[in-house]
């Protein structure tokens, strides 16, 4: 059968790898952790690949399981990673699609162009913090005055994450480990429980819930402070799966 890669542990890779399930595909789901691996779907031809890959493995990945098309389905902020995986196809040659999540209007909200300029803007602020950007950037907020006091964190149940919080100093009190998605009426009540002044989001879009936490900031009268995300060429779920369809009948070539 024709071997199709899916890199990326997001709700596009799962959606992706619960639909190719059922075609005569051999589909390997690249993931970054024990965690993402769980949640993909099980299955007679699904092949779950736990581990981080630069671009020298990924060629050989490529090469190793003879893959014929690449599916990047990794997070819409995961930049250098999309870099690697497109430059590894180039170099073997092997078909690329990339899913790109539609982005979101904003409409009174803050919007700033990265994570540091978030953390800039809310030095000059006061009032309580609430994030919901994940534990990768914790270090740039941890340089807000009185961060410990003011901040409170919504990050994934992972042993990792929760030691990368508490290693950089966050109140154990202030974190909340949780997987999503959220609803507008649980992110409301999380807001106003903590009093946050401030919630900080990035556009990750309908799949990443933005929706919701727009509703629940406003429910809860905080800012919404959205980091956005550089606009990038690519093609929706639905053409995503197509290509898949096609690869199943032969008709994706190098």
């Amino acid at each position: 059968m024709t071997a199709v890669w899916i890199a990326g542990g997001t709700t596009e890779g799962r959606l992706l790898a619960e639909y190719a399930a059922g075609l005569p595909l051999t589909v390997y789901v690249s993931v970054a952790t024990d965690y993402g691996a769980a949640l993909l779907p099980k299955a007679d031809h699904i092949r779950i690949v736990r581990r981080r890959m630069d671009r020298q493995a990924m060629i050989a990945f490529l090469r190793e399981y003879h893959i014929r098309l690449a599916v990047d389905a990794t997070h819409p902020y995961a930049a250098a990673v999309t870099d690697n995986i497109q430059a590894a196809c180039r170099e073997g040659r092997v078909p690329y699609c990339r899913v790109v999540r539609p982005c979101t209007e904003h409409g009174g909200v803050v919007t700033v162009d990265s994570m540091e300029e978030a953390a800039d803007m809310l030095s000059h602020t006061t009032g309580r913090i609430f994030l919901t950007t994940g534990s990768k950037d914790l270090d740039i907020f941890a340089a807000v005055p009185d961060y410990r006091e003011r901040m409170y964190l919504r990050i994934l149940p992972l042993p990792s994450s929760l030691e990368r919080a508490l290693s950089l100093g966050y109140d154990p009190a202030h974190i909340i480990c949780m997987q999503g998605p959220f609803s507008a009426d649980l992110n409301a009540a999380m807001f106003a429980q903590t009093q946050a002044a401030y919630v900080v989001t990035k556009d990750s879009g309908q799949a990443g819930g933005y929706g919701e936490k727009e509703e629940g900031a406003r429910r809860a009268g905080a800012v919404l402070i959205v980091v956005k995300r550089t606009a990038e060429r690519g093609i929706s779920l639905e053409d995503v799966i197509k290509r898949l369809r096609q690869a199943a009948c032969g008709e994706e070539r190098a």
